[in-house]
């Protein structure tokens, strides 16, 4: 926790970046249980957040306002969604500091939903397993058959290792699947020695920032080229997705940036998702949900609409993208 220069005003690297700016209590106790923080430091967390304004925050206090959210939480999953289509939906499993008592590290499943007018929505969020598929199947048919989303959402964002691609298209036939590049990036660089990631970085960067997607193909030749014959672990790990990690190409361009990768999840939880396999939080899986529960919700007061929202009219309708660019129909 660091004071600013001008001492007037607190903030923490642990807080994620909406947060930092007015941070609420609520969000702030959940990122402090989500990092593992002990409840009986709580009170000086808070402190060095917020100065004398923090009031008093016990382990008790916490202990209660868990308690709460648990209710609010059973009360939310059990509402009917705002909508009953959606146009792109992102997911991912989300891995916490925090350890139940068998020493497992709690996993939590997250799905999102961009509505046809733009806004952004938290659909799903349960313990789960992050590459089961069945997991995941509970999931999609908990919202089809019980909260109402009725139509095949036109586009499904995430990482290629969930057990989400395997339960998709039992659930949601005629949804397109796109492989977040984030994750994609970051596990093909795991393949390549530290000194080589740099300008394998920028290859990557290179195919996802084409304007077309013969562009992309050539930077993607390119960079499979450059690799496949001394780290062949690393080209494979990028070629196996090709034809998904293209997807985003039918869609309008001004889409792009919100659905080519998992970000709305992942910048709620980047400064509190497991990095290391080092920590020694104590929790259980369902007081973890219940945080991650209530730090997505204060994040989703301030999701933005989707860039240029009224594009997903056409995209409701069927109509054809290239390129990111309407296809015009011939006239007849």
């Amino acid at each position: 926790v660091q004071q600013n220069p001008n001492h007037k005003r607190f903030s923490s690297s642990i807080l994620p970046a909406f947060l930092r700016r007015t941070p609420s209590i609520d969000g702030a106790v959940a990122t402090l249980y989500l990092k593992g923080i002990s409840s009986n430091d709580f009170e000086s967390a808070l402190h060095a957040i917020y100065g004398e304004d923090a009031g008093s925050m016990s382990a008790s206090t916490v202990a209660r306002l868990k308690n709460v959210w648990d209710d609010e939480y059973e009360d939310w999953r059990q509402r009917r969604l705002s909508s009953t289509r959606y146009a792109y939906i992102w997911a991912d499993g989300v891995h916490f500091n925090v350890r139940n008592g068998e020493g497992d590290r709690s996993c939590i499943l997250v799905i999102v939903g961009a509505k046809f007018n733009g806004e952004k929505e938290l659909l799903a969020i349960s313990e789960g397993c992050r590459e089961s598929e069945q997991s995941w199947k509970d999931l999609l048919l908990e919202l089809k058959d019980r909260r109402g989303l009725e139509l095949d959402p036109k586009l499904a964002i995430g990482d290629g290792a969930l057990g989400f691609w395997k339960a998709l298209p039992q659930v949601f036939p005629d949804t397109v699947a796109q492989r977040c590049w984030v994750h994609k990036t970051a596990n093909v660089l795991d393949k390549l020695p530290k000194r080589l990631q740099p300008r394998a970085k920028t290859l990557i960067h290179d195919i996802y920032m084409a304007e077309t997607e013969k562009g992309a193909n050539r930077a993607f030749d390119h960079f499979i080229a450059s690799y496949e014959d001394k780290y062949p672990k690393a080209a494979h790990t990028l070629s196996k997705d090709r034809e998904q990690l293209m997807a985003f190409y039918s869609f309008p361009a001004a889409h792009w940036k919100h659905i080519r990768s998992t970000n709305v999840i992942e910048s709620v939880f980047a400064t509190v998702r497991l990095r290391t396999y080092k920590t020694k939080g104590m929790g259980t899986a369902t007081a973890t949900r219940t945080m991650a529960f209530k730090l997505i919700r204060e994040a989703e007061q301030r999701w933005k609409r989707i860039t240029k929202w009224q594009q997903l009219e056409l995209v409701e309708a069927g109509r054809a993208f290239k390129d990111g660019l309407l296809v015009e129909e011939s006239a007849a």
